[in-house]
């Protein structure tokens, strides 16, 4: 049976999620080899083309409103997705960008705290300060792989992730209130007939439509594997089981497992794309990691009170 006022994660649904920030922590690899191909915002709108077809074909609607899929959809796609992707054509590099993404974690919980009353525990502020440590390193080495500009786009894509997480999370529970459960995969799929269109007019209106046809006309094939990686298993896959960890769990349960992805994406960017590792990046990765681990292990004992009533 589940549980959406479960405090832990299970040992299935934690491997669940490590697996879903190892996809997403190697995306930002993906993501600057087909920046190198395509520019961004097509890119992103071609992402979101691939997620919603042919998938809508055989996923009917969704048991929530188009309000909220339109609330999803725009704030993943245009504005998540659509500010990364901006952010990270020579802005920053894709390990600082994966860390720098991570501060949806705060915003996701704050804006739970706001919309449902569900204040984070003592052990999930802990953590926090250790994440807010890490982060601050990041922040200190402005000019490091990092300009004012796409640090700017990536909080405001962090802002977005964490508004579309509550988007979830209330339409999964308005759903089961109606006696039929939401099925993430429609979601996520249908979500996209708002995240494309906009992504795609942006793309005309910004980039112009005489590069955009000379871009895709002249694009290595290499870019269509990068462009299916994103859409199946990054946005597919990933946000399905982000959608439905968030459907089980408090909000303070599951975002602090985010804080993996730049452990990911930082050591997949060193690997493949020889981003330089210095100590200020490893000590950032290690007070995150402190934090993601206070998290998910601090098991709060329960006092019992001598002469309690049975």
């Amino acid at each position: 049976m589940t549980s959406r006022t479960a405090t832990h994660l299970s040992t299935r649904d934690l491997a669940l999620g490590v697996l879903v920030m190892f996809i997403w922590g190697s995306n930002f690899v993906v993501v600057r080899w087909g920046l190198g191909m395509l520019p961004p915002l097509l890119m992103a709108a071609i992402r979101f083309a691939l997620t919603l077809f042919p998938a809508i074909l055989f996923f009917k609607k969704p048991n929530v409103s188009w309000g909220s899929l339109a609330l999803y959809g725009l704030c993943v796609g245009t504005g998540q997705f659509g500010l990364l992707y901006i952010a990270m054509n020579g802005f920053i590099s894709p390990g600082v960008a994966s860390l720098v993404m991570q501060t949806q974690v705060f915003f996701t919980i704050a804006v739970a705290a706001q919309r449902t009353g569900e204040m984070p525990k003592l052990h999930h502020m802990l953590g926090l300060l250790l994440a807010v440590a890490g982060i601050g390193v990041i922040l200190m080495h402005n000019g490091h792989d990092i300009t004012p500009t796409g640090l700017a786009l990536t909080l405001g894509g962090a802002v977005c992730w964490a508004i579309s997480n509550q988007t979830t999370r209330e339409a999964s529970r308005a759903a089961a209130a109606k006696g039929t459960p939401m099925n993430p995969v429609a979601y996520v799929v249908w979500a996209s007939l708002f995240a494309m269109p906009g992504l795609l007019a942006a793309s005309l209106l910004l980039e112009g439509p005489t590069r955009v046809l000379h871009d895709v006309a002249n694009a290595s094939w290499i870019i269509w594997p990068t462009l299916v990686w994103q859409s199946a298993a990054n946005t597919l896959f990933g946000y399905t089981m982000w959608a439905w960890l968030l459907s089980r769990y408090p909000a303070g349960t599951v975002a602090p497992l985010s804080l993996l992805v730049p452990v990911f994406g930082m050591g997949a960017s060193a690997l493949v794309l020889d981003e330089p590792m210095p100590g200020w990046k490893i000590t950032a990765c290690l007070l995150i990691m402190g934090g993601l681990a206070v998290n998910l292990l601090w098991r709060p004992k329960k006092v019992e009170l001598l002469g309690e009533a049975s």
